[in-house]
């Protein structure tokens, strides 16, 4: 799941005001984000980052409305090896003042997300339970590039679009929940599994597939019903889609899965 923030409005949180007795007003922090953490900016020269806000609330206008978040723990992704993917667990309040996790489960088990830089539209939330975040934690952290050099940003929206089982480019998905994908690329960020069960299903760029040699979910949709939605797939599905095929035509993600 995403969330997209168009303005952070103010973040309270006692960790940002001084010890003091009384207190003086002070102006609204700058929020921003910096990879998959907060930094607020204080008006004291003080920066604060996810592991100091803990207990920090966020009011937040979303799609027009106010909304109020609490970063009630964050924690480092155990499955990180960079050391550089924070995982939050948020809450969001209801009309009486109730909070509940702000994130569905994934099938992990995990109920976390994480902001993103979301550019001109405000800061994105993540949940890992969600494409996004699952492709950061895959290792295609859009902000940096891969050991070679080579962005990631492009990657990670290959990725995103491989998970959702998204041929087409169109924000349709075309997967269910709990499908085996064995994923990989060519800048070892991520590498094949191998396994005999597994066949080349597709090869990805950040538009959708560049080719489908055969869909995930058969009983979601069929080679024919693609090449008849999605022009750019036609004469690119079936024996024709072969990971060599796919990388000659553009595709930098590639998955396996059960034919």
């Amino acid at each position: 799941m995403r969330r997209t923030f168009f303005a952070v409005l103010a973040l309270l949180c006692a960790a940002a005001a001084p010890a003091t007795a009384q207190p003086a007003p002070q102006a609204a922090p700058r929020v921003t984000v910096e990879g998959t953490e907060f930094v607020a900016a204080l008006a004291d020269g003080r920066v604060l980052r996810s592991r100091d806000l803990v207990g920090a609330v966020l009011d937040v206008r979303f799609a027009g409305r106010p909304l109020r978040i609490r970063i009630a723990a964050v924690e480092a992704d155990p499955d990180d090896r960079s050391g550089t993917v924070w995982l939050h667990t948020l809450e969001k309040t209801d009309a009486d003042g109730v909070w509940s996790n702000f994130c569905a489960a994934g099938p992990d088990g995990r109920r976390q997300g994480f902001p993103l830089e979301g550019g001109p539209n405000g800061i994105e939330l993540s949940c890992t339970a969600g494409a996004i975040a699952k492709c950061v934690r895959f290792g295609y952290r859009r902000w940096t590039a891969a050991a070679d050099g080579t962005a990631l940003a492009p990657l990670h929206q290959a990725c995103v679009r491989m998970v959702r089982g998204d041929y087409g480019g169109a924000d349709r998905p075309w997967t269910k929940d709990g499908m085996r994908i064995d994923m990989y690329d060519d800048h070892d960020v991520q590498v094949p599994d191998n396994s005999p069960d597994d066949v080349f299903e597709a090869g990805w760029g950040p538009a959708g597939a560049v080719c489908v040699h055969h869909v995930r979910v058969r009983e979601n949709t069929t080679l024919a019903e693609l090449e008849a939605l999605y022009p750019a797939l036609r004469g690119r599905t079936g024996a024709i889609c072969t990971e060599a095929f796919a990388r000659a035509h553009g595709a930098i993600v590639f998955n396996r899965s059960r034919n």
